[in-house]
């Protein structure tokens, strides 16, 4: 079995694989205050209680945006299921053309566009990633890595009106009523979930423009399932999107 690991600046996503589906994930906080020792334990317990047994995993795949973090996870897995992980970056194979890849490329998109590319191979594919950055990676029908786009993500940006406001609340994020909010809370719901969906549906536009081309469009990210049915250029809702990535890299690798 595989374990894919995905270091994120707001969450640590861990998923076990037996070749045929994802059977166990689990999402902790990214902590970097946190000692080695600490996450060994955390991630001890969570396969103990999962039931799942740590001879099983044979394979183990990390990507990691957060280099404070990459070698405690790496020295852990390592530790806990006696396998070497493999790094995920851009000397890896991934069924991209490596000389298209941008040097500033995160490891969590490369796998985002490896996977829309292996999904979708007959034409330019936008992966929209909505995570704690709000991230859409566009990926060529010959695997060439043509670029990003990059803005804060939702909840982001919630968190930054609520800390730099004294007035405004702390907001669960969800489609509103109406785009005209009666309150502190609707009006926020309205302008983040109404405004983020026309960014979207903006940059895609431009995108189909720059290229003359329509692309294919999946979303994934902790977000994507909310917001989605106000985006109607969305094609595929990929909620393991970057895990499935993180395991095709192993595959290939």
């Amino acid at each position: 079995m595989l374990v894919a690991v995905d270091i994120g600046n707001t969450n640590i996503v861990i998923a076990v694989h037996d070749g045929h589906t994802w059977l166990q994930s689990f999402r902790i906080y990214s902590d970097q205050r946190k000692t080695s020792d600490e996450y060994f334990v955390v991630l001890d317990s969570l396969m103990s209680h999962a039931d799942l047994h740590k001879h099983d995993i044979n394979r183990a795949v990390i990507s990691s945006v957060v280099p404070n973090l990459t070698r405690s996870m790496q020295k852990n897995i390592s530790r806990l299921f006696d396998v070497q992980p493999l790094m995920v970056d851009h000397s890896v194979n991934s069924g991209l053309k490596k000389e298209t890849i941008p040097q500033e490329l995160g490891s969590d998109l490369l796998a985002n566009a490896a996977q829309a590319h292996y999904m979708h191979p007959n034409g330019p594919a936008v992966i929209v990633d909505f995570g704690t950055a709000l991230t859409l990676t566009t990926v060529d029908s010959d695997g060439s890595v043509l670029g990003a786009s990059i803005a804060p993500g939702l909840v982001t940006a919630v968190n930054a009106l609520f800390g730099n406001t004294a007035q405004l609340p702390q907001v669960e994020l969800k489609i509103p009523h109406s785009v005209i909010g009666r309150n502190s809370q609707e009006s926020i719901r309205s302008g983040i979930m109404f405004g983020y969906s026309g960014m979207v549906k903006t940059i895609i536009e431009r995108t189909e423009l720059e290229l003359g081309r329509e692309v294919y469009v999946i979303a994934t990210g902790g977000l994507c399932r909310t917001i989605a049915p106000l985006i109607d250029r969305i094609n595929q809702v990929s909620v393991m999107h970057t895990l499935d990535g993180l395991k095709l890299i192993s595959d290939l690798n």
